[in-house]
């Protein structure tokens, strides 16, 4: 339940509060997506087409940002727009997400922010590219993602291209069964590896249709059971880049981040912009396209959890 004073750091854009009063479906972006995953005019592009998108499939879209000390549930043109050509927000998550709230800042919101943000808001689905996860050579940094932790205890269905393949996916999943997450591929039985449609990890669990992962997660709800869900959805064929290739590229990126001493929260960013400038541009052309595809199955979601409520 959303604490009351939660609301006076709030502000939900008026066709978001709109459809949830009205008990229509609604679908929580993040930002980080555009404050750090892309280079402008991409990001601010990006982000336009993806609502556009959700809002072809019937639901609203809700992009999640903090800007000015202000937590936004939907984000205006304006705004969206203005965020896009940022170079001075913060990556914030949990443990920061109030910081920037309490002391006037801007940033993009991470999974585990915009979960946060997106369950103070009332909404149950999530779109967005990869999660955060367990890092390689964790075992050594701890460098874990936040994410996994949020989706253990907040109740959002987050539907995603799986872990960034950047990250240890394999691991990833080791700890999320851990938590307690359902991670759920969406027609595979196999993991999707972010840019690649497969991974040699197999999938803890598999459902083939919106309907089916909205029975799931409400059921868990009527069960009693807490915490989010993974969904983990493949870029279509037609948009990836082989894993074999992606293996390359994601190595090449790795040592120059270890010789470059990248470490924290910068290391994500690092690697998307150098694994870019490795892959020629065709990293971000199936980036945007696996956002996109995620967007829809997370808008078919909602509508399926919207009708089940009517």
């Amino acid at each position: 339940m959303t604490p009351e004073t939660a609301y006076r750091h709030m502000d939900v854009l008026e066709p978001v509060a709109a459809a949830l009063a009205a008990g229509r479906p609604v679908v929580a972006l993040e930002s980080t997506i555009i404050t750090h995953g892309m280079p402008f005019p991409q990001n601010s592009e990006m982000a336009a087409n993806v609502e556009a998108i959700i809002r072809a499939e019937g639901a609203e879209p809700a992009t999640i940002a903090v800007i000015d000390g202000r937590l936004k549930i939907g984000l205006s043109d304006k705004d969206r727009t203005a965020l896009a050509r940022r170079d001075d927000a913060m990556k914030l998550s949990r443990a920061d997400l109030a910081f920037a709230v309490a002391e006037g800042r801007t940033g993009g919101t991470t999974v585990a922010a915009t979960m946060i943000a997106a369950a103070l808001a009332g909404i149950e689905v999530f779109a967005t590219g990869g999660i955060g996860g367990v890092h390689k050579g964790a075992e050594q940094s701890f460098d874990i993602s936040a994410d996994l932790d949020e989706l253990a205890r907040t109740p959002v269905i987050v539907v995603s291209a799986g872990a960034k393949a950047i990250l240890d996916i394999e691991k990833t999943v080791e700890v999320l069964e851990t938590r307690g997450v359902p991670v759920v591929a969406h027609g595979s039985d196999v993991m999707p590896a972010f840019w690649s449609t497969t991974s040699p990890h197999p999938a803890p669990l598999r459902l083939d249709s919106a309907e089916a992962i909205a029975r799931f997660h409400r059921t868990r709800g009527e069960l009693g059971i807490s915490g989010g869900m993974l969904v983990a959805n493949p870029v279509p064929a037609a948009d990836e880049i082989a894993q074999d290739e992606m293996a390359v590229h994601i190595a090449a990126a790795q040592a120059d981040a270890e010789r470059q001493g990248i470490s924290g929260k910068a290391v994500t960013p690092f690697l998307l912009s150098r694994i870019l400038e490795l892959t020629g541009g065709a990293s971000l052309k199936t980036n945007i396209a696996l956002v996109e595809n995620n967007a829809r199955l997370a808008a078919r979601i909602a509508g399926a959890l919207a009708e089940s409520r009517a």
